[in-house]
């Protein structure tokens, strides 16, 4: 079953279904360039990684060791070397790492792997101001001065739009850049009542640009995740208007109910 939505699906943009509808768009989509694109290239996701540290009342401490050793010097008469034990001081453990993953495709060219195109669906991580922000835009800013294509995927609602200079208004919006046309890109705004369209993923100057058919990828990946009987459980994040709303509820059905336990007992 499709999307009820004409476009972008509000509700998938909640924290607790975007990571793994982001996953699951991208894997649909490098299936569906896979054979577009062969046999001169082929696609592979990638991820970008994003450190943090643990907050420090997320530390773990250690108290007083049982036993610390340390050698001494040896007299001057010759005498035996003997371990003095002293009292430790309190350290603390190195805070803890947490490691966030954020994928995206690659396109490469088979005869000499080189990246052609880089496919970007943003993540909250990017939007929103903060380090993971500013990683993400310098990555970016090195796909920019390069040979290589940039495809840019910006299907959520919050956080600032990242910037395309003359960029006109829209709920999300597609970028392709492509190197030779550069710095001019093709730019679509989506509002959020809009269809998602069919956009080219540029390959080398000259070539055929194989469609990628976004708004068929979410239908099928609504579908085959099963989405329809969870995510409507909860208001969409951030809040649509109240417009908008009662628009978004016109359309949905009411989820199918789980089996019940029918059995009796004597």
């Amino acid at each position: 079953m499709p999307s009820p939505f004409p476009g972008m699906n509000p509700y998938l943009e909640n924290a607790a279904v975007w990571t793994d509808f982001h996953n699951r768009f991208l894997a649909a989509a490098a299936d569906a360039l896979s054979d577009p694109l062969a046999p001169s290239y082929y696609v592979k996701i990638g991820e970008h990684l994003y450190f943090h540290e643990a907050p420090d009342d997320g530390r773990r401490r250690i108290g007083h060791a049982d036993l610390s050793v340390h050698p001494t010097d040896f007299d001057g008469g010759g005498g035996t070397a003997t371990a003095v034990l002293t009292e430790p001081v309190t350290v603390e453990v190195p805070p803890d790492v947490d490691i966030s993953r954020v994928g995206y495709l690659e396109l490469f060219d088979r005869a000499t792997h080189e990246v052609v195109t880089a496919v970007e669906l943003l993540s909250p991580s990017n939007k929103y101001a903060g380090p993971d922000r500013e990683q993400h835009l310098g990555k970016r800013r090195q796909v920019l001065g390069s040979r290589a294509h940039l495809v840019e995927i910006d299907l959520l609602r919050g956080g600032p739009r990242l910037p395309w200079a003359g960029m006109p208004a829209g709920t999300y919006s597609v970028a392709v850049s492509r190197s030779h046309r550069r710095p001019s890109a093709d730019y679509w705004p989506i509002r959020l009542r809009d269809p998602i369209p069919a956009i080219p993923i540029p390959l080398r100057e000259g070539e055929p640009e194989p469609l990628l058919d976004l708004q068929a990828l979410l239908h099928r990946v609504y579908d085959r995740a099963g989405y329809r009987l969870y995510i409507y459980e909860s208001e969409p994040e951030p809040r649509l208007s109240a417009a908008d709303a009662a628009w978004a509820e016109s359309l949905i059905a009411p989820a199918p109910r789980p089996p019940t336990d029918s059995s009796t007992t004597g």
